[in-house]
């Protein structure tokens, strides 16, 4: 296993080739994140079928405390970036590009991922009422957390950055627990009550999401970037000259080791997708690395790839179908094509195959950029 950034000649998983394994995974999230999963929601109490309903509930998140699959989903793409860094900064050294280069092309990274995140997060943008404008977004988050990883994968070794997850958790949770909000005291978790709110209404500009606190807020920032830390370390695992089959384990221990601290720390501070809370980081960074585990040993290892070409084709496009999404009628135009086909299903199904003829479309708009080599990356 690697423990430092080290520059390699080229990288060393497969030989010059991109791991087939981190795009498809990439590609099966931004299916959710991008509303690809509005088809089965839309499908809920529609069918008669239970499996149907019960797998429509794991699309939403949870009101407060608890933790559907839905929630996994963003948090694995903040994983997925991470694990991405290895490869690119090794690369990036090779070529003698400094540590302040590579510093550099992050923050401006950071810098136009948020720009871009609050374009799509209020359009239109209400320029002559700047306190209806929402700072926080998805996209911002990534950015931010893409370059404190960066910032971390070249100063500090492999166990090291793991110090530096279990460290600011723990202060996580500790502030959380210990620094008293005016009026509700502390350790208060409640959706009006807890500190992520106060701090968001207090020192974060413009609209807040969810009115009393963001949750792409400010000191939110700090568990979700741990997440992408926690996929750096997974590249190097990855990137490492460790048989196939170490690998495979090393993995599978991370994210079993996650996965059980997270529920038994759950008992104490609650899985909270709103929060952010160090157990909900804990369980989805351990359910990640499980995740690149299986796709790694199907799809890398196995060579098993037909099936997740599909999957292949979003991720590498991740961003471009993510923006698409906001800016372009998919759905509509998936109506005006295709609603002659399922015109005589009940009208009720309509808005489903509505949503799914999107799907196919956006799918086919990556597939032409994809042919043509087009690869929209920041």
């Amino acid at each position: 296993m690697s423990t430092s950034p080290q520059p390699i000649a080229q990288p060393i998983a497969q030989k010059s080739n991109r791991l087939f394994s981190i795009d498809a995974l990439r590609g099966f999230d931004m299916i959710l994140i991008s509303g690809g999963g509005a088809f089965i929601e839309l499908l809920e109490g529609n069918t008669g079928w239970g499996w149907i309903d019960t797998l429509a509930q794991q699309l939403k998140h949870p009101a407060w405390n608890g933790f559907t699959f839905y929630d996994f989903i963003f948090p694995l793409f903040l994983f997925i970036a991470g694990v991405s860094i290895p490869f690119s900064l090794n690369k990036g050294l090779a070529m003698g590009l400094s540590k302040t280069d590579l510093y550099k092309k992050a923050f401006r990274r950071m810098l136009l991922l948020i720009i871009l995140g609050i374009i799509d997060k209020n359009t239109p943008i209400t320029f002559f009422e700047p306190s209806n404008i929402r700072v926080a977004s998805v996209l911002g988050r990534i950015g931010i957390a893409g370059f404190a990883a960066t910032v971390l994968y070249l100063n500090f070794s492999f166990f090291k950055r793991l110090w530096w997850v279990g460290g600011i958790l723990i202060f996580y949770y500790a502030a959380l627990f210990l620094i008293p909000v005016p009026g509700y005291g502390a350790g208060d978790l409640s959706f009006e009550g807890n500190l992520v709110g106060w701090i968001d209404r207090h020192f974060l500009p413009g609209r807040l999401n969810q009115k009393t606190y963001d949750e792409n807020g400010l000191i939110t920032q700090l568990p979700a970037l741990c997440l992408t830390v926690l996929g750096s370390m997974a590249g190097d695992i990855l990137r490492s000259n460790k048989k196939e089959g170490k690998k495979i384990q090393a993995l599978v221990l991370a994210g079993a080791a996650g996965v059980v601290l997270g529920l038994v720390w759950g008992l104490h501070f609650p899985i909270n997708k709103h929060l952010w809370s160090s157990s909900f980081i804990s369980l989805t960074g351990g359910m990640a690395f499980l995740a690149l585990a299986l796709f790694y040993v199907v799809i890398d290892v196995w060579k098993i790839k037909k099936w997740a070409f599909f999957f292949h084709v979003i991720g590498m496009n991740s961003l471009t179908i993510y923006l698409a999404y906001r800016f372009i009628p998919f759905a509509y135009s998936a109506k005006r094509l295709f609603s002659g086909l399922y015109a005589p299903l009940p009208e009720r199904l309509h808005p489903a195959f509505d949503a799914l003829g999107g799907l196919i479309l956006a799918w086919l708009m990556l597939y032409f950029l994809y042919r043509k080599k087009v690869f929209i990356k920041i």
